[in-house]
């Protein structure tokens, strides 16, 4: 084969039971893609159904999934013999490199990565998808060490009516990673993806499954009965505080377990701090020092700093690039740490920003619209320090207040500084008379309308 729709193929990626994967240059867009592809009929009948099915679910689902740690898919095609999805190519490996005993990863980069699993399968809960399928194979990793969470070709839709809809397929997933409830067939939410990725994050750290059996009955009677081992008992290295977060994540109670994601993820962050104290991860450490020698990160703990950390981007950029433009919608925005940018309305310089100030907070702050009414351009080279709106929605209460108040003092000083400007070139103000607020003001002595101001 030299194509695939109107994709040309490079190379093969990979190879399983019922897909290829090809990496191909899409001359539309000119990028290269991952296009997975999918023959019917070379199965049993019922067997190429099923499989058309689980391959529209997948391309229906992940199209409409936006999240900075989910694979995007751009197309999907199914015909008669054959069916394929377009997706975003990563250039990297998946988890699946990293559960062995001898190739673990070191915790902090563990606990980041799963920190960003639980806010992507938050955003996709919020959209009404349950993955159903979280295992190391489907999270891929790419060169910034940015996990991708793939393949939503089994995901319940939870806003589809399950008792027609043919996609939903119970006891669907991988045997070592169900849920308890998966395996029993009960009502799935996403509890069941947390679990999931619980398992995930115990083999990660000790290069284990929590449940092990010679078969798979074996497997499903101690999954549904049995409590996993303590981790810490495996690997006396690890922290005692990841003892009852992978314990709380693996609760066979539905009720006691995680109730979302950013709980979940509130949970690592506290427990990343602490291992990087321990660690001494150097550019993270680095990153963080940064972040608190800011006056902006005056007010922050260093718990809600290590948390910004992980809903950033940390960006270098040259000289009279856009940062933000008038009449795009975003909520993007984040801190110049070194460098200056130049802001402007309709092509007229507002000000110059400097180390330390903010970026983009106005659109960020604003209920009900994202429009941007400014440009940023950078003046020179800039160090700017992107945070991820939507991945900050999944933050801790506590972040996010602070986070709020902080941008609000900021927009306050700034409306005032505004304000002094305009003053400046104002008319002259009408002279004060005696009398103030701070003593009562008696109105139309003649019997017109009498007004009393008084101190509250």
């Amino acid at each position: 084969m030299e194509s695939i729709g109107r994709y040309r193929i490079i190379s093969e990626l990979g190879k399983g039971a019922t897909a290829t994967v090809y990496l191909c240059h899409d001359p539309e867009s000119d990028r290269q893609v991952a296009v997975k592809l999918i023959q019917f009929g070379q199965d049993s009948t019922a067997m190429s159904r099923r499989m058309r099915k689980l391959f529209q679910n997948e391309g229906m689902v992940s199209q409409r999934m936006n999240h900075p740690n989910i694979v995007r898919v751009f197309d999907a095609v199914v015909e008669d013999d054959y069916a394929y999805l377009a997706m975003e190519y990563i250039k990297g490996c998946s988890l699946e490199d990293f559960i062995r005993v001898d190739k673990l990863m070191p915790m902090h980069r563990v606990i980041g990565i799963i920190f960003k699993c639980c806010m992507a399968l938050d955003s996709a809960y919020r959209q009404g998808i349950v993955h159903r399928d979280i295992k190391p194979a489907n999270i891929m990793i790419d060169e910034n060490d940015e996990p991708k969470i793939a393949d939503f070709g089994l995901a319940l839709n939870l806003s589809k009516n399950m008792d027609r809809d043919s996609t939903f397929i119970m006891g669907v997933g991988s045997p070592a990673y169900m849920s308890p409830e998966q395996i029993k067939g009960y009502q799935l939410n996403q509890k069941t993806d947390l679990y999931s990725l619980g398992v995930v994050l115990f083999q990660l750290l000790t290069g284990r499954l929590p449940f092990r059996a010679s078969n798979q009955a074996t497997l499903i009677y101690r999954i549904i009965n049995t409590d996993a081992p303590k981790i810490t008992a495996l690997n006396p290295n690890l922290p005692d505080p990841l003892d009852p977060i992978i314990r709380k994540s693996l609760e066979k109670d539905l009720y006691s377990r995680y109730k979302n994601g950013a709980e979940f993820a509130k949970d690592l962050s506290t427990v990343r701090f602490q291992i990087l104290d321990e660690d001494d991860t150097e550019l993270d450490k680095r990153h963080f020092e940064i972040l608190r020698k800011l006056e902006f990160f005056t007010e922050f703990e260093n718990i809600e700093i290590w948390e910004v950390l992980r809903v950033a981007i940390w960006r270098e950029i040259a000289p009279k690039v856009t940062i933000i433009r008038e009449g795009e919608h975003n909520k993007m925005f984040g801190l110049i740490v070194s460098g200056y940018a130049e802001v402007s309305i309709e092509g007229k310089v507002l000000c110059r920003l400097g180390p330390g100030e903010v970026l983009g907070e106005v659109a960020y702050l604003h209920p009900t619209s994202d429009l941007r009414h400014a440009t940023v351009v950078t003046l020179e080279p800039v160090l700017f320090v992107e945070i991820n709106a939507s991945a900050l929605s999944l933050s801790s209460e506590e972040l996010m207040e602070r986070m709020r108040n902080t941008l609000l003092g900021r927009m306050i000083n700034r409306m005032r500084e505004v304000n002094k400007i305009a003053a400046a070139q104002g008319l002259p103000a009408v002279e004060p008379g005696t009398a103030s607020l701070s003593a009562p003001v008696c109105l139309s002595p003649t019997g017109g309308l009498d007004m009393e101001l008084s101190p509250m």
